[in-house]
């Protein structure tokens, strides 16, 4: 992330409650916090820092970062919570001890077992929670064992059995150790318990139901008064651990201002925020916020796995036939033990769409400066830039990024590999990519940039105006970027050529205008350095036997075979290749000639 986008970033954020995560280059989750105020908090690890040693080494591999609104601070230590258990951040260290995280699990014996757990996970075993704290996980253990009679002693305990224990007697186990219960039953009751704990508790209560109903009907009453009390506890449990075992769903509320859209969904699986995504649909311009979420929907939901419920912000005249099309329940106006996501969701949705407009008009204030500077007639709202990438003239290429509105537009970048030129000639690599993009533009009859930037100085400048005259094109201006002093971003000086005389601007480090050509120039840089790097790896991983046309993989292992090494290849004469099985006269030739260049 460009230093100018962190500060815009930073500048905009929420003063809310809320959880934050750092991201190194590679979009890692290093770091989770949460903070009372998220502008503050956030914005001191972008300062210097006289902190210890893991503060510094933190913040030096901080490349990006999210955030999330939260109502309360309790709300925000708990989410903090969960993501730290779902990403294990490198930097959280005094959270990562596993003492933090209890779980439940169901092992993988004959006859299963339900226990508590802490410490490294078996993988074999299923894993329930993390939970709270150990005394809810605990207090868990022992509503269900009153439910479904799964054994919950050791595995020793368990084998030495002869006849059951005081657990079997009391009712709080079924002793399938001494055969009190039979196999099939046992794993159904086990079945029941991941099912529950699995979030899944209102098809447990329906199964529950169904047999209490059945044994009505045949008079077992003694076996119906255990169902009911099956049901009565399924539901205490449900009351005191709802977060645990509440289904799955997804969150949507949608944000609109100015004729722009914010979609954002929440994620909530078994009762906890596991993620969210944020949307800003385009060609919505003229819709209410209710077409744009009835829209969103089946765009997004269609072909995917989708929750049990979904939650949306304001109400649908479709309601019905969408929840048809998605085969899920859609909820309008959830009750209290919902509500709150929805509002959760709704913060979110007005702080991302708040910070767009915010970056929006930064972008679009940083166009006009760049229309003033450059006295253009109109803004520039189509921006291309190019930039040469080589290691001592080694592997060359060239980038193209092109920026729209302000915004890169990476879907519309390009490389190319620059070839017949002499090793480390800037001037006669330029020349060739303005050639060859613009040559390629004009014949397409397509869209020509408003400015072309050019990275470098004087000479790559006016190789890029020789090309453009060659070629009969001269509505787009063309800047070249000469670095400053040392390097130094803000030092830059802009250079433009008019009527054959040579004009030099330098704007002050901050200007709106330098901003942003700055964060041009560094993208083209960026992805010129990518691809250099990616083709200079190639070509010193690759044979220069692969590079000969009709030398596939077994010729080239029959030749390395024969000669025993590239070397001795090089040296052999026409003769001496022919030898090599499959390899003619004008094959050899071919090598022969190709090796010596």
């Amino acid at each position: 992330m460009k230093s100018q986008n962190i500060k815009l970033r930073l500048k905009n954020l929420s003063k809310e409650s809320g959880v934050y995560k750092m991201l190194d280059k590679k979009g890692s989750v290093i770091y989770v916090g949460k903070a009372k105020n998220l502008k503050n908090r956030v914005s001191s690890y972008f300062k210097k820092s006289s902190g210890d040693e893991k503060l510094k080494q933190l913040q030096a591999r901080i490349s990006d970062f999210e955030v999330f609104i939260t109502k309360t601070e309790i709300q925000a230590l708990i989410l903090e919570n969960d993501l730290i258990k779902q990403y294990n951040p490198k930097y959280n260290i005094l959270l990562k001890d596993a003492k933090s995280y209890p779980y439940l699990y169901i092992s993988d014996d004959k006859h299963p077992r339900l226990g508590f757990f802490r410490g490294k996970k078996n993988k074999n075993y299923k894993y329930f929670g993390p939970y709270p704290s150990k005394y809810v996980a605990r207090d868990a253990l022992v509503l269900l064992k009153k439910i479904f009679k799964v054994r919950q002693c050791s595995n020793s305990f368990y084998r030495a059995r002869s006849r059951p224990c005081l657990e079997y007697q009391i009712g709080l186990c079924s002793a399938p150790c001494v055969g009190k219960i039979s196999d099939e039953k046992y794993v159904q009751d086990v079945n029941m318990v991941s099912l529950f704990l699995n979030g899944k508790a209102g098809k447990v209560l329906n199964q529950v139901s169904q047999k209490m109903e059945s044994a009505s009907i045949e008079l077992d009453y003694e076996a119906a008064a255990d169902y009911r009390d099956q049901l009565i506890i399924l539901r205490k449990i449900q009351e005191r651990h709802g977060s645990q075992f509440e289904s799955d769903m997804d969150v949507i509320s949608v944000s609109t201002s100015s004729g722009v859209h914010c979609v954002v969904i929440v994620f909530v699986r078994s009762g906890k925020q596991v993620g969210n995504e944020k949307f800003f649909p385009k060609n919505a311009k003229d819709e209410s916020s209710e077409g744009v979420l009835k829209a969103f929907l089946p765009l997004y939901y269609l072909g995917k796995n989708i929750p049990r419920m979904i939650l949306v912000s304001h109400k649908l005249q479709d309601k019905a036939i969408l929840e048809l099309a998605l085969k899920t329940k859609i909820i309008q106006s959830p009750k209290s033990d919902k509500k709150h996501f929805l509002e959760i969701a709704k913060l979110n949705a007005d702080d991302h769409l708040k910070q767009h407009l915010e970056s929006t008009f930064t972008k679009n204030n940083q166009l006009i400066s760049i229309q003033k500077v450059l006295a253009l007639p109109s803004k520039p709202n189509y921006m291309e830039c190019f930039d040469i990438s080589h290691t001592m003239g080694e592997a060359t290429t060239a980038s193209c990024v092109v920026f729209e509105n302000g915004l890169p537009k990476t879907s519309k970048y390009r490389q190319f590999n620059i070839n017949d030129i002499t090793p480390g000639d800037d001037y006669a690599a330029m020349n060739q990519v303005i050639f060859r993009r613009y040559s390629k533009l004009q014949k397409q009859k397509k869209q020509m940039p408003d400015i072309i930037f050019i990275d470098g100085g004087l000479g790559q400048l006016n190789q890029a105006i020789m090309v453009m005259d060659s070629i009969g094109i001269d509505s787009p201006v063309l800047v070249g970027i000469a670095k400053g002093e040392g390097r130094k971003a803000g030092l830059e000086t802009l250079i433009i050529v008019e009527n054959e005389k040579v004009k030099k601007i330098n704007l002050p480090p901050f200007d709106p205008a330098l901003l942003l050509i700055n964060h041009i120039r560094d993208e083209s840089h960026r992805f010129a350095i990518k691809n250099h790097r990616k083709k200079r790896a190639k070509s010193r991983t690759q044979s220069s036997l692969e590079s000969i046309k009709g030398v596939g993989s077994l010729k080239r292992s029959a030749l390395l075979n024969h000669f025993g090494g590239l070397q001795e290849i090089e040296n052999a004469s026409v003769d001496e290749l022919q030898k090599v099985v499959g390899i003619n006269n004008k094959l050899a030739s071919k090598i022969r000639e190709s090796l010596k260049k």
